[in-house]
Parts: structure tokens; C-alpha cells; sequence
């Protein structure tokens, strides 16, 4: 049984939902410290004028004013966690965020195909973010036609234990808890918008963008960017 540990994504990259199609479990981290320009709150689309980045906006209450479970101790970098942010409604980020995919992905292949899927998440308010980035994760999911077993962690987990993580529990399904295995391969430094690690495993081969032949084929973007251009093509690209 194969484990990956990844962090929270709001319409992550395309490398992300790759682990979500090739390991047998997915452990998504929920108690780490809320960091700024990462995937957790930010996508990365290709557009008319090049890349563009769009971010979710995030309140910073202090975490004992949070309806969600009591906070155990042990964040990286201590702070906010992720499972505690609340998502802002600051600058009509939603309609910010929509118009742009429309202006980007309009002459794609398959946007008129799933905007009807995609555009509820822009109408729709959620109060954490932790919820909003989980109910895209299942709505791709379903479109790409993959079925992850995904859970969340119960604590927060040191990259790199030190020591074999045999006395724990292991993956138990439908409780919305995870456990690491000792098989447990931690990507969470990996994936990453500012510095991203070497991945042997993940190789962003070219397939056809919108504006590929104005500013060349762009790697690993948003996965959004890979289901309007391929459609149901997506799941062989993985």
C-alpha cells in the first residue's frame, strides 16, 4: 500500500492530481501553518497575456475564535492552520477569478463542456478554505474520472520522520482521518508555486494550449488548464 503526502490545493497543478491518479492512498495535510503564495490559496493559469496567478483571499481570526475541531499543537512554524482559514470575500475575488477563466479558456476545446461544473465554485460561498479546496478536489476528480482514496491528517507530521512510523494506526477508510504509514512518501515540499523540489516521477509533457503559439507550452499548471484543453483525454495525460 503506496501513501502520498501532499498539502491542500485550490485547483492544484497538474502534478498534484498525477499522485492523486497513482498512489493507492492520499494524505492531504491539514495542520500545517498557513503559508502566503502557495497552492493551498493559489492556481496558476495560462492567459492572452501569459501566466497569471489567481488567489483566494484569507481571513487571519485567532484561531480559538474557530468553529472547527479543537488545535493540537505542533504546526509548522506555528500560526494559523490551514485547516482554520477562513475564506475573505475581499475584492469580488469570485468574480475576479471566473472572468478570468472565461477570458482564458473560452476558445478551449471543452470549456463550454464543463463550465456548468466549474462555475458554481465562483457563486457558491464557502467558510473554509480547507472545505472549498475539498469539494473541488472531488468535483475534478469526478470530471477526470479518478477515485483517490483521500483522507486528511489528524496532526500535524514533521517532514521526514526521524523514526519508522510502525505503532501507528494505519489508513482507515471513511473516517475523514488519516494515519502515515511507513510507506508514506511526504511531496509536500515538492509541489510547490515558489520553490518546487525535483520529482523523478512527474514529467510535464506538452499537449496543445490555447496559447501555446504565442508564448509556448507552459508546464504544470492548473489542472483546470489540462481538463479544458483535453477534456476526457485528461486521465491519459496522468
Amino acid at each position: 500500500m503506496n501513501t502520498v503526502l501532499l498539502q491542500t490545493t485550490y485547483f492544484g497543478p497538474i502534478q498534484w492530481y498525477q499522485k492523486l491518479y497513482r498512489y493507492d492512498h492520499v494524505l492531504i495535510e491539514q495542520y500545517d501553518s498557513y503559508q502566503k503564495q502557495t497552492f493551498r490559496n493559489r492556481c496558476v493559469i495560462a492567459t492572452a497575456n501569459g501566466l497569471q496567478a489567481l488567489t483566494v483571499p484569507v481571513e487571519h481570526p485567532s484561531p480559538l475564535t474557530s468553529n472547527k475541531s479543537p488545535i493540537p499543537s505542533g504546526g509548522a512554524g506555528g500560526g494559523l492552520l490551514v485547516k482554520d482559514l477562513r475564506i475573505s470575500d475581499h475584492n469580488q475575488w469570485r468574480r475576479i477569478h471566473w472572468n478570468a477563466l472565461q477570458s482564458a479558456y473560452s476558445e478551449s476545446p471543452f470549456f463550454e463542456y464543463y463550465a456548468d461544473d466549474i462555475r458554481p465554485f465562483f457563486e457558491q460561498k464557502y467558510d473554509f478554505l480547507i472545505d472549498f479546496n475539498e469539494a473541488i478536489r472531488q468535483k475534478m476528480c469526478e470530471l477526470i474520472d479518478i477515485h483517490p482514496h483521500v483522507e486528511y491528517t489528524q496532526t500535524f507530521l514533521p517532514p521526514n520522520p526521524p523514526t519508522p512510523l510502525t505503532n501507528l494506526p494505519s489508513l482507515r477508510e471513511g473516517t475523514g482521518v488519516g494515519f502515515p504509514t511507513p510507506q508514506t512518501l511526504d511531496l509536500r515540499s515538492v509541489i510547490s508555486a515558489k520553490h518546487p523540489l525535483p520529482d523523478a516521477d512527474f514529467e510535464s509533457k506538452p499537449y496543445w494550449q490555447v496559447f501555446q503559439q504565442k508564448h509556448g507550452f507552459q508546464p504544470n499548471l492548473s489542472i483546470l488548464d489540462l481538463l479544458f484543453n483535453q477534456g476526457p483525454e485528461s486521465i491519459f495525460y496522468l
